[in-house]
């Protein structure tokens, strides 16, 4: 059925301790595969109910030679569950009450990372960052954002759409199953012979700049929208991320479009270590 034109199999996703041989001549570097699951959407009032982690290891081809077993902790946020974070994730009242994360088991995991992996970092790390000041400083990379999947010739972004399309299947919202999804999917070969890890510590590694429109006129907000700039609302400005080859296109489009000689942007370096807050 595997060749036949009219049908396409998928796999279901089980646990596995490697997806390539590792090569005894070379160290590799750790990485760490993190999903929370939430009490909602504010990282300032919101409480994290459900943490996996995941360590492994990867070579120099951006290959997972070893895959260490997951964590999962569940803490009782000490409020009310939505019933519908209920339903998307699964978790009620009675399934935290009195349950707490192995703070220092996730720490050091998380410390031992050289770069800590989510689908939708910008999410996650926030609730990371409150919850475990001790790593707020560690590189982060975004599988969802940072990589250009069309380019890579996948359809959407989304984690559950992505990893069915390399042929595996899962049951998602749960955050240990979400992160062994992430896992196959970082893992997956692509036509050239790299991974998508590999692609994805190449464009995290690639630094970046915060562009700050900081007192644009109020008439170019509609132009800066259009050009992929978005609001923030607590520094009150228009804001975007440009890479390094593109920082003197946007600088010049700043300056003619937008402030005419009155005025300037800021650039601001950023590096995975600041990425995703």
């Amino acid at each position: 059925m595997n060749m036949h034109p009219d049908y396409r199999v998928q796999r279901r996703l089980v646990p596995v301790t490697h997806f390539h041989e590792v090569n005894p001549l070379t160290s590799g570097r750790i990485g760490v595969v993190i999903d929370v699951e939430t009490t909602g959407l504010d990282r300032e009032t919101d409480c994290i109910i459900e943490l996996a982690v995941q360590r492994f290891r990867f070579d120099d081809r951006g290959r997972i030679v070893q895959v260490g077993l997951p964590r999962v902790w569940r803490e009782d946020p000490g409020i009310p569950i939505d019933p519908k974070i209920t339903k998307l994730t699964g978790l009620a009242v009675d399934d935290v009450a009195g349950q707490a994360i192995d703070e220092e088991m996730a720490v050091e995991i998380l410390s031992s990372a050289d770069i800590i992996i989510a689908h939708n970092a910008a999410f996650d790390r926030p609730f990371i960052d409150r919850r475990l000041p001790a790593i707020a400083d560690k590189p982060w990379a975004c599988s969802m954002a940072e990589l250009d999947w069309l380019e890579l010739g996948f359809e959407g972004r989304a984690l559950a759409h992505l990893v069915a399309q390399c042929g595996w299947f899962y049951e998602g919202h749960r955050a240990e199953n979400d992160i062994l999804a992430l896992l196959y999917l970082l893992s997956h070969g692509l036509s050239d012979g790299t991974t998508i890890l590999s692609k994805l510590i190449e464009c995290s590694e690639r630094p970046t700049y915060r562009v700050n429109a900081i007192d644009a006129p109020f008439d170019a907000k509609d132009r800066l929208k259009a050009r992929g700039y978005r609001w923030d609302a607590a520094m009150r400005f228009w804001w975007k991320s440009v890479g390094q080859d593109e920082s003197d296109v946007e600088r010049a489009w700043l300056n003619s479009d937008v402030y005419a000689g009155y005025g300037e942007p800021a650039f601001i370096p950023v590096t995975a270590c600041e990425r995703h807050r």
